[in-house]
C-alpha cells in the first residue's frame, strides 16, 4: 500500500513537472516565433536593458507576451470548465462548446457588441472587458439553463449532448443575423472574434481576466473534497455532509465563469474543454479533483499555446483560426474517448 502510494505521488510529480516545462517552452516559442523570428537570447538582452531595440521592444511587449499570456490563462479556463462540466453531467465528452455554453455566450457579446459598436447612443457605455465579460456570462447562463431543463427531462446523456449542440446552431445562426447589422468597419474584427482567436491581446485585458480567472480556480481548487464525494454518487456525497444543491450551483456558475471570460476575449474555442481533461487525467493515471484541477488548467493552457503557435505560423501572413486547429487535434481525442467507452460497454 504504502509502495503504491509512493508511485502515484511520483508519477503526479512527473506529470506536473513535464505540464510545468511545457508551458514554460511553448511559452517561450511563442514569445521568438512569428513573422518575425526573435532569438530567446535578443529577448533575454532586450529586457535586461543591453539591448535597445524598439523594434523588438514593440512586438514582444505589445504583440507576443500579453497575447501568449492571454492564450495561457484562457486555455487553462476553458479546459477546467470542461472538466466541472464533465464531472456535473457525468459525462466524458460534456465542454462548454459541445453543450453550446460558448455559443450561447458569443450570441449574447455579438448582441451587445453591435448594438454599443453601431448604435451612436449606445456608445455612450464604454465596451469594457468587465462588460464583455458580463455579457458572456449572461449568455453562457442562458444556454446552461436550457441544458439543466433538458437534462430533467431527458434520460440519456446523448441526447442532452444532442440538446447542446442544437442550442449551439441556433445561437450560432443568431449571431451570424446579428453581424449582418453591423457597420462595414467593425464586420471584420466581429467575424474574426466568432471564429474564435487571441489576436489583438492587451495588457489591460491580461490583467481583467487573471483576475476573474484566478479567483473562480482558487474558489474551484477550494471544492475539491466536495468534488471528490459527488464523483462517487450523490448518497455518498450527502452522506459525507455535502450540499448536492449549493455544490451543483457553484460548479454551473464556476463552469460558465471560466467560459464566459474565454469567449468574451477569445471567442468560442471548439474541444479543449473536452480533450484537454482527458489527456490530463491520461497522464496523471487519476480523476481525483484534489490533482486534476490545477493539472486541467496547466494541461489546458499547453493545448492552447502549441495550437495558437501552429494557427500563427503555419500559413504565414494568414492566420487560422484558433478554432480550426483545436479541432484537428481535439477531435481525435473526443472519438478515441467514445471509442474507448463502447469498447468498456
Amino acid at each position: 500500500m504504502l509502495e503504491n502510494r509512493k508511485h502515484r505521488r511520483y508519477r503526479y510529480a512527473i506529470a506536473y513537472i513535464a505540464l510545468g516545462v511545457g508551458v514554460i517552452v511553448l511559452f517561450a516559442l511563442n514569445a521568438c516565433i512569428g513573422s518575425v523570428r526573435i532569438a530567446l537570447p535578443d529577448i533575454v538582452r532586450t529586457f535586461a536593458g543591453w539591448r535597445e531595440d524598439q523594434t523588438i521592444t514593440r512586438i514582444l511587449w505589445d504583440i507576443r507576451l500579453p497575447r501568449a499570456a492571454a492564450v495561457l490563462i484562457l486555455g487553462g479556463a476553458l479546459a477546467l470548465a470542461g472538466y466541472l462540466l464533465q464531472t456535473f453531467f457525468n459525462n466524458p465528452i460534456a465542454g462548454p462548446f459541445v453543450l453550446g455554453i460558448s455559443s450561447g455566450a458569443k450570441m449574447v457579446v455579438a448582441l451587445v457588441m453591435v448594438f454599443l459598436l453601431g448604435n451612436p447612443a449606445g456608445k455612450i457605455v464604454r465596451l469594457t472587458s468587465v462588460v464583455m465579460i458580463l455579457a458572456a456570462f449572461a449568455g453562457a447562463m442562458l444556454s446552461m439553463g436550457f441544458v439543466l431543463v433538458m437534462s430533467r427531462r431527458v434520460r440519456s446523456m446523448s441526447m442532452l449532448v444532442v440538446s447542446g449542440v442544437m442550442i449551439g446552431y441556433i445561437c450560432s445562426a443568431v449571431t451570424e443575423l446579428v453581424v449582418t447589422f453591423a457597420d462595414d468597419a467593425d464586420i471584420v474584427n466581429l467575424h474574426n472574434w466568432s471564429r474564435g482567436s487571441f489576436s489583438g491581446m492587451t495588457w489591460e485585458n491580461v490583467w481583467v481576466m487573471a483576475v476573474v480567472v484566478i479567483v473562480t480556480c482558487v474558489s474551484v481548487f477550494m471544492m475539491s473534497k466536495p468534488l471528490a464525494a459527488y464523483r462517487l454518487g450523490d448518497a455518498y456525497a450527502q452522506n459525507m455532509g455535502v450540499d448536492i444543491r449549493l455544490l451543483r450551483l457553484c460548479i454551473v456558475i464556476f463552469s460558465s465563469i471560466l467560459s464566459a471570460c474565454v469567449v468574451a476575449f477569445a471567442g468560442p474555442i471548439s474541444f479543449v474543454g473536452i480533450a484537454a481533461p482527458h489527456l490530463v487525467k491520461k497522464l496523471l493515471g487519476t480523476a481525483q479533483p484534489l490533482w486534476m484541477i490545477p493539472a486541467c488548467f496547466l494541461g489546458g493552457s499547453v493545448f492552447c499555446l502549441f495550437c495558437d503557435l501552429l494557427a500563427r505560423t503555419l500559413l504565414v501572413p494568414t492566420e487560422l483560426s484558433i478554432s480550426t486547429v483545436t479541432a484537428i487535434f481535439g477531435a481525435p481525442v473526443v472519438l478515441w474517448v467514445m471509442s474507448g467507452r463502447k469498447r468498456a460497454a
